[in-house]
């Protein structure tokens, strides 16, 4: 059974004010106090930023436990020194960013200007093992039109220095200014993605391989496909709900190219009208059917995105687990619309800052 690993990106915040807080190092500094030697926690381009990766599992629930348990030692430590965690993909306060003490990072800033500083932002990447660089090729083709449902699930930034943007996810809106960032044309095979990949490190416009921001790509470090397009989502079990989609469209892609079967012939800028599309309206609205191209309510497309991968969620026993999780998910909504709720019910966005930490800790 394909295993799955999950890195989330949190805000670092007052508890009190709800505005982030440039505290990473002190964070990591206590992390290595308390647990020397650990290798969950990492920071990131800003300092009001704390990543943490889960270990690869098998079983949706353990990862699922796995999630809430370092959201919860993150809100610990980050205590600690006097801020919060929270899962939010922008910061709905005015920020002024503070970069990370990195040369990689010092680089970013020097050559994409503006742009670099514009990216505090949060995403939550889904690490799902495949047998080969032509097995992961082969589902990276087949995948990209359900991506953009996947972002409207996962959909958690709509506000951006103190204003309602208007998007469910405007963190993709600030992501796809990388100029590596978004879907991809098919490769159709393993020597063409890498040719491809190293013709875009020869241009000089990137730095290197990690710079190679598909919405979904082959890891450069494990054997995985690496979807990329989720924000950080406000509650664990839509994290969770994440994966264990992502696992059943990576098996069910690996099912349709062992079978024979064509991947879909999108080109880049229908996908690129499609993830639009779900970065504007989340759930909120119609989203493009990944077929079709053409506008549909969205929970008939959450429902699409279940049958498509029914057999591959009965195989790993995740059948039930993804039709609650879709279910919960369109009664109560994902972040963006919790978000809002909280903005209306209290008036407040620091209030809504201070109720998110409060539910990103369960």
């Amino acid at each position: 059974m394909r295993t799955v690993g999950v890195e989330e990106e949190l805000l670092l915040v007052d508890p009190d004010t709800g505005e982030p807080k440039a505290l990473a190092a002190a964070v990591l500094a206590r992390v290595a106090h308390d647990d020397p030697g650990q290798q969950v926690f990492e920071k990131e381009l800003f300092r009001q930023m704390l990543e943490f990766a889960t270990h690869p599992q098998a079983d949706m629930a353990a990862l699922g436990e796995e999630i809430v348990r370092w959201r919860k030692e993150a809100a610990r430590h980050a205590g600690e020194t006097g801020s919060a965690v929270v899962a939010l993909a922008t910061s709905p306060l005015p920020v002024s960013p503070s970069l990370s003490v990195n040369e990689r990072y010092q680089w970013l800033a020097e050559r994409y200007g503006i742009p670099t500083w514009e990216q505090l932002v949060c995403g939550c990447h889904v690490h799902v093992s495949v047998e080969s660089d032509e097995e992961g090729i082969a589902v990276l083709d087949r995948i990209r039109p359900w991506l953009p449902v996947l972002r409207a699930i996962s959909a958690n930034s709509p506000f951006w220095q103190g204003k309602d943007t208007s998007y469910a996810s405007y963190r993709s809106q600030v992501w796809n200014r990388w100029p590596s960032a978004g879907p991809t044309e098919l490769f159709e095979s393993a020597e063409r993605y890498h040719r491809r990949v190293t013709e875009m490190v020869a241009t000089g416009a990137i730095l290197d391989e990690g710079m190679v921001y598909f919405d979904a790509r082959l890891s450069a470090r494990y054997p995985t496909v690496e979807i990329r397009v989720s924000d950080v989502c406000l509650g664990a079990e839509t994290a969770a709900l994440i994966a264990t989609l992502s696992r059943a469209l990576v098996e069910t892609a690996a099912r349709d190219w062992r079978a024979g079967r064509p991947a879909p012939g999108h080109s880049v800028s229908l996908l690129r009208l499609a993830d639009w599309q779900a970065a504007r309206f989340g759930l909120e609205e119609d989203l493009l059917d990944p077929l079709a191209l053409r506008p549909v309510p969205a929970p008939q497309v959450l429902r699409s995105l279940v049958e498509h991968t029914g057999d591959a969620l009965t195989a790993c026993g995740d059948a039930e687990r993804a039709e609650q999780g879709v279910a919960e998910l369109l009664r109560h909504g994902n972040g963006a619309r919790r978000q809002r709720r909280l903005l209306e019910r209290t008036g407040s966005l620091r209030d809504v800052v201070t109720e998110c930490v409060r539910h990103t800790q369960g």
